[in-house]
């Protein structure tokens, strides 16, 4: 197999991946090594927008229609890992909202699609007088996620369950979810 050969295999791959793609994985299935696999990557990313390099591997951002609100909740120093779980498992979190028992449900637009608008975000954060918005109903939040097909959102669930980051909907929740409030 040439290079070219190599590198159009490596693109269909990742078209065809439900998970990140970690370059180690690759190197191993085209008996190259990782450092070939990277400079593959460089080379198909200037040829094709929306690849990501991750921590756990190479994922395409794909445009989607696959959407899903998942409540999570964490102390403020672990919004950086459940944001960064997220857009590493191919999500792009569109937004955050709460469920305030005075103000009711309460929203703002996020659009965070990578590791780099999570360090801005975070960094913007931590420079402004203000709190994270999870801070008025002690963690607990929604994020309503973008994904390439239902298995990632499938996958990001299992990401936060796995992390201690998902949260139990209430009964409540599961027929209204826009409407009820947290505690």
């Amino acid at each position: 197999m040439n290079t070219a050969e190599r590198r159009n295999e490596i693109l269909n791959l990742l078209q065809n991946a439900d998970a990140p793609v970690a370059a180690r994985k690759l190197a191993s299935q085209f008996g190259v090594s990782r450092q070939v696999i990277v400079q593959d990557m460089a080379v198909i990313r200037a040829a094709t927008p929306g690849i990501l390099s991750t921590t756990r591997g190479y994922v395409i951002q794909q445009d989607s229609s696959c959407v899903r609100e998942f409540k999570v909740r964490h102390e403020s120093d672990q919004t950086a890992e459940e944001m960064n779980l997220i857009v590493d498992c191919g999500g792009r979190i569109c937004n955050i909202s709460i469920s305030h028992r005075v103000y009711g449900r309460v929203s703002a637009e996020m659009d965070i699609r990578s590791r780099q608008d999570v360090n801005e975000f975070i960094t913007a954060l931590n420079n402004s007088n203000s709190s994270a918005l999870s801070n008025a109903t002690s963690g607990y939040h929604y994020h309503l996620v973008e994904a390439a097909s239902e298995e990632r959102l499938d996958l990001i669930e299992e990401q936060l369950k796995k992390a201690g980051l998902l949260a139990p909907l209430q009964p409540w929740e599961q027929n209204t979810k826009q409407e009820g409030n947290e505690e």
